[in-house]
């Protein structure tokens, strides 16, 4: 009997073909859009579940106040592990980290990789997964552990064990361990290389004078709490270390715990709030996801309801010849199941296929667990609930009619009621889809908003090199000539850190006229000679360093931000020749240069100082020469290179590169709800599409009777348009305010933000209301310029 149903099931599909591909496609997108959004929300919530002691691990971090504000921080001082470690017994293990990258070099091969110096516990903190070696590996000062990654690449085939490897051609170290790279969905998948912590201290002057400051806040500290001790009682703990110590510092340092759980989906903190983070983005693409495949099932219920109308005389006859009610509701359910079937097996053809494009735009490493029986569990559910919900109309309501009534034409299934559940659904549908239309809009034009904000400096061929050996130091002079001479720079500047992030701040700058009990935060730039012409600040008041005024070892350039800081306290509103003093030395104004971007810029620019230093730089700044090809100019730059520091790879950055980074997050967003955008806009067409045709269908003998009576084409085109245009412009109505309320709140989190302006929301329903005409258009003509006397002669 199931085998006929099956075979009756199978028919009706092939006799209606455009529906059944209708139905299939629909439903088979709409679970495809789902599967991969399933995919990315559980890579997101399993994010360093590859640690085994996940809930026991978290990290040091701070709030401090700086103009009655607080802000976070996850750098801290070296002598807090040493007080933790000393003082306290809640912790089973306690690392110090410094991230950074180093030229790795052995033999002829020399890469630059990120890595790590770390303390020996975390080792089996971070539950390494070691291939070959042992856990000790980092108790020598001169050892290192590499990723199977970078052993293979140093190394290729070769025993990497014992082989020594140069670390930025300061020291000789030997590899004492192999481990198995971190995941991608792991906050270390960048540590490709694990250094010594004593090593750090040794080869860095500066790290090694901070072993005993407690206001050095340049450190990562990574804990593991011991069994039944929580995350709350020991931050309540540790809070105050600092402030019960002698001088307590003006920022008021506050530590606690970040536990490892938190620190990809939870890391954005407000006035000494956790606010959440990326969280957002998860529930908001799984609320996304659930909608579109919602879409695809109200197409499957719409048509599958829609259709059985015309299945009430099949249902009385077969009533009449012996048929039980149960027996049809069975028949209807396999049918339904069938095509579930059929679009679920389709959509895993679809996940497979777009799989490595969608992991490629969501930046991750995903793949369809084809051996999980949790896929298959769910696919089942899935599939049974869709099924049972789509038949239960026909199974339900078509199966209860009187046989006879039916076959005299006595039928009330074709009210105006009837369709009202359909009108209802195809509304929803229609604001799911404008409000992904709009929010879509929205955060391209935050976006672009931010693309189009001065950035208060020139990147165009702008290019940075980091001076990570120290063959590089000392030679600015004769290295800056050589580069000149080439032709192919125009000019050259040295800088403590890329020009794109800010690298530290200091709360000790005074200056006349401060309040005795006010410490804002400013940002310290340590620059030589020609860093304003390199990068091409522009100056507003005063004018830049130059060699020919010796004193400007002792002068200070400020941005706008900090100048609005300080010239409301000064003297004297001229900004020109007012004294500031850092750390006990007095330094002059002598310029104040426009603000520009170096973190992020989305938020307002912060109050900035910058000083000569030769000694604290580490990156090269080139202006490259416009007229020169740029591959042409590289070759030249990278020989000089080679004269200084033939023992190091040449590699550089482009300004513009790194900048457009910091766009990243955002465009990541906007292509996805784009994409889901677009998918849910076919789906709900597809929809239209079938019930249009439907409609028209329906309606063939009315069409003939209007035609016959003189009706033109345009006049039906209106009459079976303008049901589904009323539709869409309920949608539209319901959509647009929730819409507004969401991506507002949205943009709140944003400093510095665009205006959701009226013609984002005109433009989406316009968008909608043209979709959906040339949706139904096709349809509405086609049965418009049928022949009345063909129309009139079928029925």
């Amino acid at each position: 009997m199931f085998r006929n149903y099956l075979t009756i099931a199978w028919r009706n599909l092939i006799r209606n073909k455009v529906y059944s591909a209708i139905n299939i496609g629909g439903l088979a997108v709409g679970m495809a859009v789902a599967m991969l959004i399933g995919l990315w929300v559980y890579d997101e919530l399993s994010y360093n579940k590859y640690h085994q002691n996940y809930d026991r691990i978290a990290q040091l971090s701070q709030f401090v106040t700086f103009d009655g504000k607080k802000s976070y921080y996850d750098v801290l001082p070296i002598p807090l592990a040493v007080e933790l470690r000393s003082k306290y017994t809640d912790f089973k293990a306690i690392s110090l980290s410094k991230p950074g990258s180093a030229i790795l070099s052995a033999g002829d091969n020399q890469f630059t990789k990120t890595g790590r110096y770390v303390e020996p516990d975390f080792l089996d903190m971070m539950s390494m997964k070691l291939i070959d070696g042992t856990t000790q590996g980092l108790a020598d000062v001169n050892s290192i552990l590499l990723s199977k990654s970078v052993a293979d690449a140093l190394f290729g085939t070769a025993n990497p064990l014992n082989k020594l490897v140069k670390i930025n051609d300061k020291a000789s170290v030997r590899v004492t361990g192999v481990y198995e790279d971190f995941p991608k969905n792991s906050t270390f998948n960048d540590a490709l290389f694990l250094a010594p912590w004593s090593l750090f201290l040794a080869t860095n002057e500066w790290a090694r004078n901070s072993a005993d400051k407690w206001d050095d806040n340049s450190f990562q500290l990574f804990v593991q709490l011991t069994e039944g001790t929580s995350v709350e009682k020991v931050s309540a703990k540790i809070k105050d270390i600092r402030m019960k110590r002698e001088n307590p510092p003006p920022y008021k340092p506050e530590f606690f715990l970040h536990p490892m759980a938190k620190w990809h989906l939870y890391a954005d903190f407000r006035e000494g709030v956790n606010t959440g983070g990326l969280i957002q983005f998860v529930w908001l693409f799984g609320l996304v996801g659930s909608f579109v495949l919602l879409l695809a099932c109200i197409n499957f219920m719409n048509l599958s309801t829609a259709r059985s109308q015309k299945r009430a005389k099949e249902v009385g006859i077969r009533k009449v010849v012996g048929s039980v009610r149960t027996q049809l509701i069975v028949q209807f359910l396999s049918e339904s199941l069938l095509v579930v079937g059929l679009s679920f097996c389709l959509a895993l053809l679809l996940v497979q296929v777009s799989l490595p494009s969608f992991s490629e735009v969501a930046d991750k490493q995903l793949a369809l667990p084809w051996f999980s029986p949790g896929l298959w569990l769910l696919g089942f559910a899935f599939c049974l609930l869709t099924g049972l919900i789509a038949a239960s109309y026909p199974a339900l309501y078509l199966s209860s009619f009187q046989p006879i009534r039916v076959l005299k034409g006595i039928w009330s299934g074709a009210g105006r009621w009837t369709t009202v559940p359909r009108k209802v659904l195809v509304v929803f549908q229609y604001a799911v889809s404008v409000s992904l239309i709009i929010g879509t809009l929205i955060v391209l034009r935050q976006i672009q908003f931010a693309k189009d904000r001065p950035a208060g400096y020139s990147r165009a061929s702008l290019i940075e090199i980091p001076m990570s050996t120290p063959a590089l130091y000392g030679h600015y002079d004769p290295l800056q000539a050589d580069l000149l001479g080439t032709g192919a720079v125009v000019q050259m500047s040295e800088s403590h850190g890329s020009i794109t992030v800010d690298y530290g701040g200091t709360t000790n700058l005074q200056w006349a006229g401060k309040a005795p009990d006010e410490f804002p935060l400013l940002m310290g730039n340590h620059i030589t000679h020609d860093f304003g012409k390199t990068v091409g600040w522009q100056v507003v008041t005063g004018r830049d360093f130059s060699k020919a005024f010796t004193t400007d070892s002792s002068a200070v350039v400020l941005n706008e931000s900090a100048w609005k800081l300080i010239g409301g306290g000064a003297q004297s509103k001229n900004p020109i020749g007012v004294v500031v003093t850092s750390n006990g030395k007095p330094y002059h104004v002598i310029g104040i240069v426009s603000d520009f971007i170096k973190n992020t810029p989305f938020a307002p620019v912060s109050p900035s100082f910058f000083i000569l230093d030769y000694k604290a730089v580490d990156v090269v700044n080139l202006k490259l020469a416009a007229h020169l090809p740029t591959a042409k100019a590289l070759d030249q730059v990278a020989a000089v290179f080679r004269k200084y520091n033939p023992e190091a790879p040449f590699e550089y950055t482009f300004v513009d590169d790194e900048y457009a980074k910091k766009f990243e997050n955002e465009e990541r967003i906007a292509t996805l709800a784009g994409f889901f955008a677009i998918l849910a806009i076919f789906i709900s067409c597809l929809g239209l599409f079938g019930l249009a045709s439907f409609m028209a269908e329906a309606r063939t003998k009315e069409i003939g009777v209007r035609k016959v009576l003189g009706a033109s084409v345009l006049n039906l085109w209106g009459l079976l348009s303008k049901d589904f245009v009323v539709l869409v412009v309920i949608a539209f109505v319901i959509a647009t305010p929730i819409a507004w309320y969401f991506l507002n709140n949205w943009l709140q989190q944003y400093q510095y933000r665009t205006e959701i302006s009226w013609w984002i929301f005109a433009v989406s329903g316009a968008g909608a209301l043209i979709i959906t005409l040339l949706t139904v258009s096709f349809q509405s003509i086609k049965a418009a310029l049928m022949n009345p006397v063909k129309s009139l002669r079928s029925e």
